[in-house]
């Protein structure tokens, strides 16, 4: 039986750009909210999470005028929070439809915030009912698992946790899996290249049995992203084909639905 995309289906991981807002670095072209409107309609998607792209640091412009645009009602978005946030500012990220802020440290590199400020940020969005989202190298989840562990708030992983090719045994997945069976980690099936050494034509086969392992251990924990617009990849990637290979993981139907429909509604704050 051919599994299709269920309704309500959400694109939890996607970068809009937009020249109108300050950047710190030069942004692509052809990506901004209304670009990936054509392209959520050609994947038969309804439902998009916006996360902050780098370029922006803390400014959260450009996902709050995406959201807007691309209807307040089937998206939501994850920010970068300074450090000195106030309420009054967080009250109105949240009604604009923000539910997490993000630290990508896998590299230091125009990093907004730190590792200093995890804990205290999570303190502060607590609260809220946001979670953190984490973009962290498999070694770096092992170094700060104490830290993980302390934290109040849910945390999101990022591209499956960012574990090495063929190495579903990295340390790091037990610290995962312990938090996401315990119920405060989610877990998103995304970014397969970034760790891969094959292309997606083959089907990323080295970084299949990490999809198939979360899949297998905690379907109910996962969320999918895009990570549209692909802007490190030359020649950009064929979003379509990375739905067919999530169709493929999944297996069922039932799973697929999980992944795409409910687990999405309960993480971002959808209508059920």
């Amino acid at each position: 039986m051919k599994i299709g995309i269920p309704p309500q289906a959400c694109d939890c991981h996607l970068h809009v750009y937009n020249g109108r807002f300050p950047s710190n670095a030069p942004v692509p072209l052809g990506a901004e909210a209304s670009d990936y409107m054509a392209k959520r309609a050609e994947l038969g998607f309804l439902r998009a999470v916006v996360i902050q792209p780098r370029p922006y640091g803390t400014d959260s412009s450009v996902i709050l005028d995406a959201i807007g645009i691309l209807g307040r009602k089937n998206t939501r978005g994850v920010t970068v929070l300074p450090p000195d946030v106030t309420d009054k500012e967080l009250q109105r990220l949240h009604d604009g439809g923000i539910r997490g802020t993000r630290f990508s440290l896998y590299t230091t590199t125009n990093a907004a915030v730190g590792f200093d400020a995890v804990e205290r940020t999570a303190d502060r969005v607590r609260a809220m009912g946001w979670h953190l989202q984490l973009h962290w190298t498999a070694d770096q989840i092992v170094e700060h698992r104490n830290l993980l562990l302390r934290l109040p708030t849910p945390v999101v992983f990022d591209h499956m946790a960012r574990l090495p090719a063929s190495s579903a045994r990295h340390p790091a997945f037990d610290v995962v899996l312990g938090l996401a069976q315990d119920g405060l980690a989610w877990i998103k099936i995304s970014g397969p290249y970034l760790e891969s050494h094959f292309a997606l034509k083959d089907g990323y086969p080295d970084v299949a049995p990490i999809a198939r392992r979360w899949i297998d251990t905690v379907p109910d924990r996962l969320v999918w992203g895009s990570d549209w617009p692909h802007v490190d990849r030359p020649g950009g990637i064929d979003d379509k084909k990375l739905v067919a290979l999530l169709i493929e993981w999944s297996q069922t139907e039932a799973c697929l639905r999980k992944i795409l429909v409910h687990n999405p509604a309960q993480l971002y704050d959808f209508d059920a």
